[in-house]
């Protein structure tokens, strides 16, 4: 370790987790100490590394961060996670921002001020490339001014912004390529949500309510949405789209159909789309390679969704997995017409939600027809209540059907996953 050249020790130095153990590092000799003052690039400050961190008063954690980051020059990225902690002081934690901004490429700050802190403010017209910003406030966002032209990664959880704040934060991102919104604590309702970033990529959101959302780049391949509320959505891009995540959202509107050329993954759970857009989605999929419908409803009084389109539309699907939402009185949502092979799936996973019925394991047997090719099949399942005999009988069929499938496909590995 002697011989090392200085500045590959601050390179090492910069791949330890926890601030903590760079100082601790940095005091075995001399030019490691060297190291850490000149060459330390990364610096990560989270209270669950800190064994004791909690005993400390307030001041003199304090103490302790402000006289590690003071020892470097240069920092490159800093991490300050102590949101389980008390309010530190505003004064203390901006000498912390403007110390290091100059040579800042990525911020993760989840810290609590008094008073809170706008960090958007502080770090504007820098040349941050990802900045992840929770349980902060951002404010009084002045358009021309505030501008984000190197950053590439904005996360936003639990910050308290204004509608037309956030607006202005996003047009003040100019080349951003990843955003993620995470229950956002917003100032007013939140009527109209507008994302226009032409080299965005990425786009995350979860916990929200919206009467309408338009995503607009040319370059969006993942779009992943979870626990929202929204009365419109629609997706505005050249055919760039290659990834669509859906759980638990409701979005009585959906318009995307016009991106969807070059899809390559579909995963929906805990949703309801009609059977129209449903088909119209599917039918613009060609390039399909992987399916999840899991506990998806296709509106009342609907038939069942007819798998031979799905086996026409995408040829080149390989990974399907279809979870039955099944409730008393009601018919298994998915069914075949027609004689199409599923030629390229190699994965099946099934499953089921609340009740098991025979017809699924018609449905099962139908799919192990229709996927010559396969060569893994998953089962997950649900079985609790089994208070009636009728209940038990239905699982003790399932379970010689299925041992009976694996004699017939012996070259097919099965899993199963049950809960209750």
């Amino acid at each position: 370790m002697e011989h090392l050249p200085v500045d590959v020790v601050g390179n090492i130095m910069s791949n330890i987790s926890s601030a903590r153990d760079v100082v601790l590092a940095s005091a075995t000799c001399r030019k490691w100490r060297e190291a850490f003052h000149k060459h330390l690039r990364v610096l990560s400050f989270r209270s669950s590394d800190w064994h004791g961190f909690h005993d400390l008063p307030t001041c003199q954690i304090e103490i302790l961060i402000t006289r590690t980051i003071f020892q470097t020059t240069g920092l490159r990225s800093l991490i300050l996670v102590v949101d389980d902690f008390d309010e530190l002081s505003a004064s203390v934690v901006m000498s912390w921002l403007l110390y290091t901004r100059g040579s800042l490429r990525e911020l993760h700050y989840d810290v609590r001020t008094d008073p809170p802190l706008n960090v958007a403010e502080i770090l504007g017209r820098e040349k941050l490339e990802r900045l992840i910003l929770a349980n902060s406030v951002i404010g009084n966002v002045l358009p021309g001014y505030l501008r984000f032209t190197s950053l590439r990664s904005l996360s936003l959880s639990y910050v308290h912004i204004s509608e037309l704040d956030l607006d202005l934060l996003l047009i003040a991102c100019i080349n951003l390529e990843s955003l993620e919104l995470v229950e956002l604590d917003l100032a007013g309702h939140l009527a109209n949500l507008k994302v226009r970033a032409p080299n965005l990529r990425r786009f995350s959101m979860e916990d929200l309510c919206l009467d309408k959302l338009l995503l607009e780049s040319d370059n969006i391949e993942c779009l992943y949405l979870r626990d929202c509320n929204l009365e419109y959505l629609k997706v505005i891009a050249k055919e760039s789209l290659r990834k669509i995540t859906i759980d638990n959202v409701i979005v009585p509107c959906l318009e995307i159909c016009d991106s969807v050329v070059n899809l390559e993954t579909i995963d929906i759970r805990n949703f309801m789309i009609p059977q129209p857009e449903f088909y119209q989605l599917i039918s613009r999929s060609s390039k399909l390679r992987t399916l999840r419908l899991w506990d998806v409803a296709y509106g009342e009084g609907t038939d069942a969704i007819d798998l031979e389109k799905i086996a026409v539309c995408c040829p080149q699907l390989s990974h399907l997995s279809l979870g039955c939402d099944l409730k008393e009185n009601e018919l298994l949502p998915y069914h075949f017409q027609g004689s199409s092979f599923f030629e390229n799936v190699v994965y099946l996973k099934v499953g089921w939600s609340n009740v098991l019925k025979d017809e699924f394991l018609d449905l099962v047997e139908a799919l192990l027809e229709r996927c010559p090719g396969l060569k893994k099949l998953a089962v997950d399942g649900v079985i609790s209540g089994l208070k009636y005999h009728e209940n038990c009988q239905v699982l003790a069929r399932f379970s010689t059907s299925i041992a009976r499938i694996m004699r017939k496909y012996i070259d097919l590995n099965v899993q199963f996953e049950f809960g209750n």
